[in-house]
């Protein structure tokens, strides 16, 4: 059974890794990886002394802590709200409607978000002349794109997101929740001292499995997002490896930007869980 698995890890993970050196060579199609010129790290300093290195790194990280901050506490929360819901109709109800925008495509997702926010056809910007407020355009202006951009991952996942950690709750012992109840604790007290405490380990473990994934803000809808006006705020690593590797055909050098992107992501993941093995005792390894 696990034959499968292994070589689904093995030919689409494993195997790519060797064209990794290509990021160390000047590529050409007609000499191939290994008949190609080595040239070093010619192109990682390239990538470091150019102008967009800076504005790269920055929106890379600040919307990557930004949904971080916003986007990983949510479905604790949720989970903690319906755990404590006691009508099971209304606990379906809810789970439905918060599970149902997960399976949306991301197109249909940035769509509606271009509908609805549109600057004169928007029902966002008519709410806006309604209450005597400017309209605003929201996809095209730089300072609203990690604000749509969070917000719209909160309203898409939060729910699905939640699904681990409800089924972290459920293997609470009730007992200890009459315990705590019969020497007087309210409900929000027994949430906090029992309920968090009792799902610890599963937020640490997806804390770090989101730590190691900072700088994987995700292409698709970020590109569907991007245009002209809005890019100073939407160009990320994933975009710019696309723009130089697949449009402007520089294979080595988008190589090398998507190299050491992974490499920063393999650092922070090991050190965080180095950090919260000490902290906590929960860790991946």
């Amino acid at each position: 059974m696990l034959i499968p698995v292994l070589l689904f890890f093995g030919i689409f993970h494993y195997w790519p890794m060797y064209g990794v050196q290509i990021a160390f060579k000047r590529f050409s199609p007609m000499r191939g990886i290994l008949g190609s010129e080595w040239v070093g790290f010619e192109h990682f300093e390239r990538f470091f002394q150019s102008f967009y290195f800076m504005r790269l790194l920055l929106n890379t990280i600040g919307i990557s802590l930004y949904e971080l901050a916003v986007a990983f506490p949510i479905p604790i929360l949720l989970a903690l709200m319906i755990h404590e819901v006691s009508s099971k109709k209304f606990k379906r109800t809810v789970q439905t409607v918060t599970y149902a925008p997960h399976f949306l495509s991301v197109v249909v997702l940035v769509g509606m978000m271009t509908t609805f926010l549109a600057p004169t056809t928007g029902i966002v910007n008519h709410l806006l002349d309604w209450m005597g407020l400017n309209r605003i355009s929201f996809m095209t202006e730089p300072a609203w794109f990690k604000t749509l951009f969070v917000s719209s991952h909160v309203w898409q996942n939060a729910g699905w997101s939640s699904i681990i950690y409800i089924a972290a709750l459920s293997g609470i012992d009730p007992q200890m929740h009459e315990a705590a109840a019969i020497d007087g604790a309210t409900r929000i007290q027994r949430i906090w001292h029992i309920n968090l405490p009792g799902i610890s380990s599963t937020i640490v473990i997806l804390l770090i499995l989101n730590i190691g994934t900072i700088m994987n803000v995700g292409f698709e809808k970020i590109f569907l997002m991007q245009n002209d006006l809005n890019i100073s705020a939407s160009d990320v690593f994933a975009t710019y490896v696309y723009r130089s590797g697949i449009l402007g055909a520089q294979y080595s050098f988008a190589a090398a930007v998507g190299l050491f992107n992974s490499i920063v992501n393999l650092i922070l993941l090991v050190v965080v869980n180095l950090t919260a093995r000490r902290l906590s005792g929960n860790s991946l390894w």
